[in-house]
């Protein structure tokens, strides 16, 4: 029966959008049809309304293995024969209204991403956005979210090594959940998301197809709103345990070189991975809707089609090699069924019991084929006049800075995770060096080399919403300061961008602009951008979320003993900062969240100035001539003091500076500085490494735990540390 366009409206399509399907197919489609393109032309899946800026962000690079979105993730080369596969995305929509699944399920899927092309995950990490939390909805969706990544983690036996936290009003409706996954695999051993070679069976493999997910992608292209509860059966339902077994299974059966291509089924589930791998191989399918297991009786085939159900895999395998897949996955458990082969013909043939349901050409519903490619209008957001008309001078500097700095430590985007990372299983698998050993990018041994990984998560949304252009190079930078600071070379960037309604002018303009300032940090850092994640709608009634364009990163040690941490190390020690001081309080968390002023300039940034800092860093690791490194950033350079004091119970005596006001030089924060610590014995050596760029002696690290700053005592480092610590704990339990 022919779809209407009010069925095809009611789905997510477009009118034009209807009309353009029937010009593709040369008829009006059936229903199945029109659901099927429903999902494939949603802004989730086919990145209608941001790909054609996507396409301007640096895409080459000389350690890239595979071509930046050619695959399910990002592949770099990291020496001794070994690669890297990551990848970051967006759980956002199902998060909001059921988090501990729709962050299990996030972590899931992204890691399916990763061995679906051979690797083997060693590392998760995530980036969160919830609203204040002294509200109680935002304790419920912190609680279940946390819940959800380390239940899954947990059990699917990948430790959780970092990630990062914020907490703004404008996340209350719509919070924020990306999951990252890091894999290492060795060269000659990855999998493609293609299909090609007639008469190759296609199966499906892992979980039963159920009606949890049917939708998810349309639902995940829309505003969230109070009646978003009503979408529950959009939300996927996850089992790491089988995800476990499927891990194993899929890794087993690429070792057989059996495998033609693999895809997982995430988002639009079988009509995704079916469209998609055949578009790439330039053939078709033949699939039979009723050979597929399923969890439900009489699934009608759209909504096998649409079904987001977890852990599932579709694979091509040459032809005759069937029952050395079927041995595989019987030996794991794990359902294993040929639904059908490939085919010359570049048409989706889709059959239930055997009636022809579905007849389309794979091509037109993928990005990159005929999915639909739009330019939207862009206008600097109103708010901007408001940004533009912040004067600092209209900030009293208070008279009791001691009292701020203890309130600031404690403001939850600021404070310890503890209550967080505490719930995760950071050390499964032997990999993370972190634990014991804070760096500013976590470490990760690379099993089998000398190799390690330095890997981050990074945007301050703040920053982003100032200025989208200088917000996007500042959360770029930093990705690849911390890197540096912990003793690695910056080598790619996966991206997770997450932004209101694309329809909306202002929000575009910062969706454009951040584009663009992320690829010039890019450029400047050769770290070319290998895929991520689009994110648009994330807003509710009150209007959108911050502009939150998160880095994820990668970076390289050649060897696991360049590592470098950020705690100070020993009394004595003389405590520097690389960069400059700055008047700068601008977007600052001491001005937004201390003094109350929501709207300032994105503080001090300079991308030739912050490559230089990076530079001089990295040498002074490599030479061995620094102890210890931490980038100033949230909280500034009285936070960043704190938080290389804490590890040792460590004290400190720090100056201040003349001519810059005191609240600025303690709690600003202007980009482009780290704080560093350097034995005496080498502090000669040190100062003439440092010449010609700017560098201040700050202090000493101190024996006694006591805190002094200027010519005022602050007290000991442990009453500070427990208040930084038991911060956000205490706030839960209120």
């Amino acid at each position: 029966m022919e779809a209407t366009l009010d069925q095809a409206v009611k789905l997510g399509l477009r009118e034009e959008e209807f009309e353009a399907i029937k010009t593709v197919l040369g008829r009006t489609p059936n229903f199945t049809e029109t659901a099927m393109y429903s999902v494939m032309w949603s802004e989730h899946c086919s990145y209608k309304n941001s790909i054609k800026w996507l396409k301007t962000l640096p895409r080459e690079g000389a350690r890239l293995l595979v071509k930046a979105g050619e695959e399910n993730a990002g592949l770099v080369d990291i020496g001794d024969g070994l690669g890297c596969v990551f990848k970051i995305e967006s759980h956002n929509h199902p998060s909001a209204i059921e988090p501990f699944q729709g962050a299990a399920t996030g972590v899931g899927g992204i890691h399916r991403d990763i061995f679906t092309m051979g690797a083997r995950p060693i590392a998760s990490l995530n980036s969160l956005r919830f609203g204040k939390l002294d509200n109680p909805k935002t304790k419920w969706l912190l609680k279940g979210v946390v819940k959800g990544i380390g239940h899954y983690g947990n059990c699917f036996g990948v430790p959780t090594v970092g990630g990062e936290i914020y907490f703004e009003n404008c996340y209350q409706t719509n919070p924020l959940v990306n999951a990252m996954s890091v894999g290492v695999v060795k060269a000659g051993q990855t999998a493609s998301a293609t299909s090609y070679g007639a008469g190759n069976p296609v199966f499906i493999v892992g979980a039963a197809t159920g009606k949890d997910g049917i939708g998810g992608a349309s639902f995940a292209s829309a505003d969230i709103s109070e009646n978003s509860a009503a979408d529950l059966p959009a939300v996927q339902v996850g089992d790491p345990f089988e995800e476990k077994k499927l891990l194993e299974a899929c890794l087993e059966l690429i070792d057989t070189k059996a495998v033609i291509g693999m895809q997982d089924m995430g988002a639009a589930g079988i009509t995704c991975s079916t469209s998609e791998m055949s578009a790439k191989g330039e053939h078709g399918m033949i699939i039979h809707l009723d050979r597929v297991p399923t969890r439900q009786a009489n699934m009608k085939p759209w909504e096998m089609l649409l079904s987001e159900s977890q852990e599932r895999m579709l694979v091509v395998v040459e032809k005759g090699r069937e029952a050395d897949v079927q041995k595989i996955f019987d030996k794991w458990d794990i359902h294993c069924v040929n639904i059908g082969e490939v085919t010359t013909d570049k048409n989706l043939k889709y059959y239930m019991n055997g009636e022809l349901v579905a007849d389309v050409p794979a091509e037109s519903m993928v990005l990159g084929g005929g999915a639909p490619v739009y330019t939207r209008e862009y206008s600097e957001p109103a708010y901007m006049a408001q940004i533009n008309a912040f004067n600092a001078d209209d900030i009293s500097i208070p008279a009791d800075l001691k009292a701020v700095a203890y309130e600031l430590i404690q403001l939850p985007s600021i404070a310890s995770k503890r209550w967080v990372y505490d719930q995760y299983d950071s050390m499964v698998g032997t990999g993370n060096t972190h634990t014991n050993a804070p760096s500013d990018a976590p470490v990760v041994r690379v099993h089998g080399s000398a190799k390690a990984l330095a890997v981050t998560t990074d945007c301050n949304s703040r920053y982003v919403f100032a200025d989208p252009y200088k917000g996007a190079m500042i959360a770029v930078s930093e990705a690849a300061r911390n890197i540096v600071c912990s003793g690695g070379e910056p080598v790619g960037v996966t991206n997770c961008l997450n932004f209101g309604n694309p329809y909306n002018p202002e929000v575009y303009y910062q969706f454009v602009n951040a584009i663009k300032g992320m690829g010039e940090a890019c450029v400047k850092f050769n770290t070319p951008v290998t895929g991520g994640n689009v994110s648009f709608y994330n807003q509710s009634e009150d209007g959108p979320v911050y502009p939150t364009p998160t880095i994820g990163m990668v970076g390289v040690l050649d060897a696991l003993e360049q590592k470098m941490t950020m705690n100070f190390k020993n009394p004595g020690d003389v405590i520097y900062m690389v960069g400059t001081h700055r008047n700068d309080i601008n977007c600052s968390d001491y001005l937004h969240s201390i003094c109350g002023v929501s709207h300032s300039p994105a503080p001090h940034f300079d991308l030739e100035e912050e490559a230089q800092v990076q530079k001089t860093i990295a040498r002074l690791i490599s030479e061995k001539i620094i102890s210890s490194a931490h980038d100033v950033s949230e909280g500034g350079l009285f936070t960043t003091v704190l938080e290389s004091a804490m590890r040792n119970n460590l004290g400190f005596s720090i100056c201040t500076e003349e001519g810059i006001r005191k609240d600025a030089y303690l709690f600003g924060e202007a980009q482009s500085r780290v704080v560093v610590s350097v034995s005496p014995e080498v502090q000669k050596i040190f100062e003439a490494e440092v010449q010609g760029i700017a560098c201040s002696k700050l202090g000493t690290v101190l024996a006694d735990g006591k805190m002094q700053v200027g010519s005022e005592d602050w007290g000991y480092i442990s009453e500070w540390k427990n208040a930084y610590d038991t911060a956000i704990e205490k706030m839960l339990s209120a």
